[in-house]
């Protein structure tokens, strides 16, 4: 008998979205041969990601390819139209903006998703694949990854995320620099250098998707209540100074105290038992 898939309405032509486990989300990227983004691709996966976002069964996502040598080549230029209506310069402007800010919208789909998003990279991962690893909350890479900065190369400044994010993620500022204005190719042992990813694991596909997986169920076993509020302040703290952070949480915690997990945590400490916690309730 075959196994219903209970995340299947969730996915698309080139973005599958599976069940491994309890809570747990598991999105693959698939566009033959090199998976490519085209507008299609990219427009899919920030839907998909929001769709996600409203699955209260789901606490933790898995971010992965399901093409054996690559994470994802990049851009698509073969298929690239970029809007122009016109000789003048401003509209022109003004029709690229939108269309830049509908790209980047689709790609921060996986930083507003509320629950934790993990990705395991393998493989090649240029391009717009640093714009997706940067907006994941975990990132992995398998010993096989090779990424690249590869705007430079085709004569742009990267504009979907990777500037934006990389310098309040990574630690070692001189080499984002260096692979941000080389364009160059750098290894997972790299990447682990500059802060990009918090592990590397040995060997290729199979090994850090199961990582991923692993540490996905871990997080799924946690309450919900506190996994999805300690991401929202964690972003927070980001985008703020800790004064105003501070305040924030002081703010958030008044309510989320008060919840039901709190105190079945407690009780199954004292009996020394791993705690359940139930789902968050309605489409969220």
């Amino acid at each position: 008998m075959t196994e219903t898939n209970p995340f299947d309405h969730l996915s698309g032509t080139f973005v599958k979205v599976s069940s491994p486990g309890p809570y747990v989300a598991y999105v693959e990227l698939l566009r033959n041969p090199v998976n490519a983004f085209n507008e299609l691709f990219w427009t899919e996966l920030g839907q998909v990601f929001d769709k996600i976002s409203q699955e209260p069964s789901v606490r933790a996502v898995v971010l992965a390819s399901a093409l054996p040598k690559f994470f994802s080549a990049g851009i698509d230029f073969a298929a690239l139209s970029l809007p122009n209506n016109g000789s003048d310069p401003s509209r022109i402007a003004f029709q690229l903006r939108k269309h830049i800010l509908g790209f980047q919208d689709c790609i921060s789909a996986l930083e507003r998703c509320p629950f934790p998003v993990i990705v395991a990279a393998h493989g090649i991962a240029f391009g717009l694949s640093v714009d997706i690893i940067s907006a994941c909350d975990v990132r992995y890479a398998a010993s096989n990854a090779v990424f690249a900065i590869k705007e430079v190369d085709v004569g742009l400044a990267a504009d979907i995320g990777s500037l934006a994010r990389l310098p309040k993620i990574v630690g070692n500022h001189s080499l984002l620099h260096e692979l941000s204005y080389t364009g160059r190719n750098f290894t997972a042992v790299e990447a682990e250098k500059l802060g990009l990813v918090s592990q590397v694991v040995q060997g290729g596909r199979d090994e850090v998707i199961a990582a991923a997986l692993q540490l996905a169920q871990q997080i799924a076993e946690k309450s919900p209540v506190a996994v999805l509020g300690t991401k929202h302040l964690l972003h927070h703290a980001r985008d703020h100074t800790v004064r105003e952070n501070l305040e924030y949480t002081a703010v958030w915690n008044s309510a989320m105290l008060q919840t039901k997990d709190l105190g079945d945590a407690v009780k199954a400490a004292q009996k020394k038992q791993k705690p359940t916690f139930g789902p968050l309730g309605s489409k969220l």
